[in-house]
Order: C-alpha cells, then structure tokens, then sequence
C-alpha cells in the first residue's frame, strides 16, 4: 500500500465500513477499504485508510455522525 495513506478506523463489520467510505467519497476524500476478514467465519477487521493529507478531515467527518447513524438497519 502507498504510504502515503493512513489508517483511521477499524470496523467489524463490511458493510459499516462500506458506509463510511462511501459517505467519504461522496465529500470528496478518497478512500479504501483494506478486509481482513476470514472469508469462512468472518473474525478479523476491516480497516478503512484515507491519504495522510485528508486525514483529519476524514476524521472530523466520522465523528460528526453517531455511531447509530452509521448502523444498517435490520
């Protein structure tokens, strides 16, 4: 990976991680999702980098929302 880019968030679940960077890309902050799951049995992380340059805005994007906000509804 570029080392340009950082890690700013681990998740547990695909699709919380799928959100965020898509909520990322959509205010203009690349992003990529790095999985690390076990395909079979699922345990593991997924890990969410942006570059170092958009990181703290990456960051102060996350927090505006609740972790609720960022839930998919069952």
């Amino acid at each position: 990976m570029n080392p340009k880019w950082t890690k700013i968030r681990v998740y547990n679940q695909l699709i919380q991680a799928e959100i965020v960077k898509q909520m990322l890309v959509e205010n203009h902050i690349p992003a990529v999702i790095m999985n690390k799951q076990d395909s079979s049995y699922l345990f593991g992380v997924i890990e969410l980098y942006v570059d170092l340059e958009n990181q703290l805005e990456a960051v102060a994007l996350i927090d505006s929302f609740s972790e609720e906000d960022l839930r998919d509804e069952d």
